[in-house]
């Protein structure tokens, strides 16, 4: 006996939810991979800073690594499937993959970089959840936002 898929009554009809996971999905693989390159630079960063930066960009890390699991989870509660594999991530992702291992300055830049296109990602996804009157989405969407911006001006003040 085949078991039937419920139906989602949400308020939200069926296609914004899509669109709203699409976009909420390349908010996830933003989020990933500045995870990954942040994670790499704390392993990796060497030079007079190593010690602030090294916290730092473990700080940062934990955070991402929390978000994803929240942006996922979103994804799930608008009914579709989160994409959770490498070459998912790289289909999807605005942010570039680090070569070798730069120095602590070009980390860091690279990791500004990293902070604002997660914010841009955010951005462009906020319209939709807001015409859908999608709250929940809105509001995480908020809440990386000021996260994202906050990370980025900290590690912009290093550079100067």
């Amino acid at each position: 006996m085949a078991v039937s898929t419920p139906v989602i009554n949400i308020g939200i009809p069926e296609a914004d939810r899509a669109n709203i996971a699409a976009g909420l999905s390349r908010v996830l693989a933003d989020t990933y991979t500045l995870y990954l390159k942040t994670h790499n630079f704390h392993w990796n960063v060497t030079g007079p800073m190593f010690n602030t930066l090294h916290l730092m960009f473990e700080a940062q890390y934990t955070e991402l690594a929390l978000a994803v699991d929240l942006i996922a989870e979103r994804i799930r509660s608008l009914g579709f499937p989160a994409p959770g594999s490498y070459s998912e991530y790289a289909k999807l992702t605005s942010i570039p993959e680090a070569e070798g291992v730069p120095s602590a300055e070009v980390m860091i830049a690279q990791l500004v970089e990293g902070q604002e296109a997660v914010v841009r990602t955010a951005r462009a996804v906020f319209p939709l959840a807001d015409a859908a009157n999608d709250e929940p989405t809105a509001d995480l969407l908020t809440q990386r936002l000021q996260i994202h911006e906050k990370n980025a001006w900290m590690l912009r003040s290093l550079l100067q």
